[in-house]
């Protein structure tokens, strides 16, 4: 019976040493990058409060709750880095995984590029908790930490070992001059990937060492002028419009000059690059999906015709090759894999480079 008492106590010293062995910092101290208000509800959101009773649909305010494209940056000479997060839904589906659903993602700038270190895990409730290797041996070094794709974050805290420090990073990279506002659908905002930093956006930004602000809304990209009028505030230095597979012949035709001219009365000559609906392998079985894109892309053509006529500020990517010829790169024949996000960052990344740094 003492020895059973014996071995109780000493597992509840160990369980609260381990415990005790990591400060807590509350994330909110550090930068954040992604986003372009601050008058947000909650720290992590992507959209300004003052739209709440704006926006077109109430699901699209709930959207801009989750923190897609949201990374905290950091530096530290922790070996471990603990983690403690909130979500705001715990949310689930049937075609993605929990880690970029509401997982974090942790990467650490090594060799003057960021390195992928780990993803912290999510439990099955509101509240999670994850401990990840950062270093072999203890020196300073520069994180950012990816926020979950399709939930919010009520709250973070970053733990580092007792004895470590952590504070705001010394390099300014993803580079804060250069940034793109990406606006779009349910694939800009990561469905669905297996981890936030395998978005495509969120490799870009890797890529171009730029700043993007994620505003792809799933299934509410749809031309919606508040939104326009809301991301303008933004000093991007280039303006994607990346929303095809959520509108319609008609949305085209009726909204997307309308759109496009929003943006020009704030920003006259900033690049907007306008991109094609992706072929995605749906539409090779599917019928009507095949023919919606055909019309769709019909409508941008001319529309966009129109508009370069008079603007020499404006691009047009054609999207037929992003996501390759074997069909694999899909989950359900639309929504991109960790394949999927890579080959389009790869077929958008030239013309990016190109934009932005004229190379």
């Amino acid at each position: 019976m003492i020895q059973r008492k014996l071995i109780l106590f000493l597992f509840c010293i160990i369980s609260l040493g381990l415990k005790a062995q990591y400060v807590y910092h509350n994330a909110e101290e550090f930068p954040l990058y992604g986003k372009i208000s601050d008058n947000t509800e909650l720290h992590f959101e992507r959209l300004d409060k003052s739209l709440k009773d704006k926006v077109s649909r109430p699901y699209l305010w709930f959207l801009s709750k989750n923190t897609a494209g949201l990374a905290v940056r950091f530096k530290t000479n922790s070996k471990n880095l603990a983690f403690k997060w909130e979500v705001v839904n715990n949310a689930t589906m049937n075609h993605m995984a929990p880690t970029g659903i509401k997982g974090l993602d942790l990467y650490c700038f090594k060799e003057g590029k960021w390195k992928f270190v780990n993803c912290a895990r999510p439990s099955d409730n509101h509240k999670s908790e994850a401990v990840l290797s950062a270093q072999k041996e203890v020196a300073v070094s520069e994180y950012m930490v990816y926020l979950p794709l399709y939930d919010g974050i009520k709250q973070l805290e970053i733990g580092v070992d007792s004895l470590a420090f952590i504070a705001d990073p010394e390099i300014e990279s993803p580079r804060r001059d250069k940034s793109i506002v990406w606006y779009g659908t349910s694939i800009a905002q990561g469905g669905c990937v297996s981890r936030p930093g395998m978005a495509h956006t969120n490799i870009l930004s890797r890529w171009l060492d730029c700043e993007i602000f994620n505003l792809g809304f799933s299934g509410n990209g749809q031309l919606d002028y508040e939104i326009a009028e809301f991301f303008v505030q933004s000093d991007a230095s280039l303006f994607v419009l990346d929303c095809m597979p959520n509108v319609w012949e008609q949305k085209v035709y009726e909204n997307l000059e309308n759109f496009y001219n929003i943006i020009r009365a704030k920003h006259p000559t900033t690049p907007i690059l306008f991109v094609q609906n992706p072929w995605f392998s749906l539409m090779e079985f599917d019928e009507g999906s095949y023919n919606s894109l055909v019309t769709k892309d019909k409508a941008l053509d001319e529309v966009y015709a129109k508009i370069k006529n008079k603007d020499p500020n404006v691009y047009y990517h054609n999207s037929k090759d992003f996501l390759g010829d074997d069909g694999e790169a899909t989950v359900d024949g639309i929504h991109y894999t960790d394949l999927g996000f890579h080959r389009c960052a790869e077929a958008m990344y030239p013309m990016l480079k190109k934009i932005l740094y004229n190379k």
